[in-house]
């Protein structure tokens, strides 16, 4: 009998991750912009304000290095919040969730500081420990409080680097957790009564934080915190256009990532989901003539990305390798239909009102009737 052991791959050999992080995905765009860039940069700050906007919204550099954009959306928008970084308020892009909060705050750090990974992950099980600090217990109960036993939050390591922290979801932590950020953000020092010290931030530590008020069980910032952030509003994408050159770009990257084939015809299927979504979120059809009922769901452009996605990986492994109705239909009713009786009501109405009268769209229709 022979039996074969399959070597366990290592991280030297394991490959590459699945999602890597925005600072290695777009290290040589970083690289350039800093060869480049010959303006004031705040402490700390590996590119200048105006750098960093550029990093997000693109362009070409003057030796002619391209910028890929990682953000559709208005200028001022992402001056604003750039701006805001490099005083001492805070950041909080707010918005419908989908609306790219969490993207633009890993880019933004990662122009930054040249670090996104400096991270809270906000829920309602998170503790103080993960913006102030923990303990090693071990150590704690063999040596006492000491700096070798304490535990540094990613919020501390910002702090003692100059460098920036993300808290995401801010808005699903405790009211009372929260609230151990106003002294962060107000004082800029970070108490550790139990070794009598403080850890006091260097320049260029800020704080970015992402928030949203329609998933259940919010906590409202108080007052007080709200005060030390300077709010951005994150929209959905005004222009359909817009849109669909989103989710075509973030599908294509996805894609790569994920090594599907890619599909040529992909375009039109996207621009049909976009459509849809378009239409459900707004309650009209595209020409203005049919008012139709909105489904709970939020139907955000990052719902359109998972969509296709999910599309492609059945198109490119059982399909024949071209993006059809029938690969985005499954995915698509799933997307509208959270609510199995008000949300399919609402489906079933906007399939025989809007979609079955466009002769273009009787694949889609047919397709979506025969996973509904």
């Amino acid at each position: 009998m022979t039996t074969t052991t399959e070597a366990v791959p290592t991280p030297a050999t394991a490959g590459e991750p699945l999602r890597p992080h925005a600072e290695q995905v777009y290290a040589a765009e970083l690289t350039a912009l800093a060869a480049a860039d010959d303006r004031p940069r705040p402490p700390h700050w590996r590119l200048s304000p105006w750098a960093v906007v550029t990093y997000l919204l693109g362009g070409v550099l003057p030796d002619g290095t391209p910028v890929s954009p990682k953000y559709v959306g208005s200028r001022r928008l992402v001056e604003v919040a750039v701006a805001t970084l490099a005083t001492d308020r805070a950041l909080l892009l707010l918005g419908v969730p989908g609306t790219a909060k969490s993207w633009v705050s890993e880019h933004l750090a990662a122009a930054v500081s040249g670090r996104s990974t400096l991270l809270v992950q906000g829920t309602s099980g998170t503790t103080e420990d993960a913006i102030r600090y923990g303990w090693n217990y071990a150590r704690l109960l063999a040596e006492g409080p000491s700096d070798a036993a304490l535990v540094p939050s990613p919020v501390m390591v910002a702090m003692r680097t100059g460098a920036i922290a993300r808290i995401e979801e801010l808005t699903r932590i405790p009211a009372d957790v929260q609230d151990a950020l106003i002294t962060v953000l107000s004082e800029k020092t970070l108490p550790v009564p139990e070794l009598g010290d403080e850890v006091q931030a260097l320049k260029g530590f800020n704080v970015i934080a992402t928030a949203n008020d329609r998933d259940k069980g919010v906590n409202d910032l108080s007052s007080a915190l709200r005060r030390r952030f300077n709010t951005v509003v994150l929209p959905l994408p005004a222009r359909e256009e817009d849109e669909v050159a989103i989710v075509s770009s973030r599908v294509a990257e996805m894609a790569s990532s994920l090594e599907l084939p890619a599909v040529p015809t992909a375009v039109e299927e996207i621009r049909r989901v976009v459509t849809v979504f378009r239409e459900l979120r707004s309650g009209l059809s595209a020409d203005g003539r049919t008012r139709i009922k909105s489904p709970s769901a939020t139907l955000s452009t990052a719902e359109a990305i998972s969509v296709v996605t999910s599309g492609l990986a059945l198109s490119a492994h059982f399909g024949d390798g071209q993006l059809r109705a029938a690969d985005v239909a499954a995915g698509l009713v799933g997307a509208v239909v959270k609510d199995p009786v008000s949300d399919q009501v609402a489906w079933d109405e906007y399939l025989e009102v809007v979609v079955r009268p466009r002769e273009d769209w009787a694949a889609f229709y047919r397709a979506c009737r025969e996973v509904g």
